[in-house]
């Protein structure tokens, strides 16, 4: 069967962007390919082995646009309102934690945020499906 191995974005500052992932999600770069007009940088931490890849194209000035289809990645996390102070003292403005629980049953508590090129994350409490 396939294994996922990395989701790809494409972003403008790659300092701006490796400090974002690693104060949000505990990323470090696990490796980096340089080529004349741009860069791979593979981020992971030790959670798990899926990657970020981020892309840097060195002549690139303007932000990007996200297009229609793009939705979020999400993490999920064992104390939800833990990591949702952690993220507000880093100044990342995390969104406020939601409950998704139709007719009384909790599926879901998370919280949205978005890096610095507007890329949307999801943040999830481990439990149920979520784990």
């Amino acid at each position: 069967m396939a294994k996922a191995i990395h989701a790809m974005i494409r972003v403008l500052d790659e300092q701006r962007s490796l400090d974002f992932y690693n104060k949000a999600f505990g990323l470090a770069v696990s490796s980096r390919l340089d080529f004349p007009s741009f860069t791979l940088i593979y981020l992971r931490n030790p959670e798990a082995d899926f990657e970020i890849e981020l892309t840097v194209n060195k002549d690139r000035t303007e932000p990007y646009t996200h297009g229609e289809g793009y939705g979020h990645v999400a993490f999920v996390v064992d104390d939800l309102a833990a990591e949702h102070a952690r993220f507000q003292s880093l100044g990342l403005n995390p969104l406020d934690i939601k409950e998704f629980a139709p007719d009384g049953n909790l599926i879901a508590r998370f919280f949205f945020i978005q890096d610095p090129d507007g890329y949307k994350y999801e943040v999830l409490q481990r439990h149920g499906h979520y784990r």
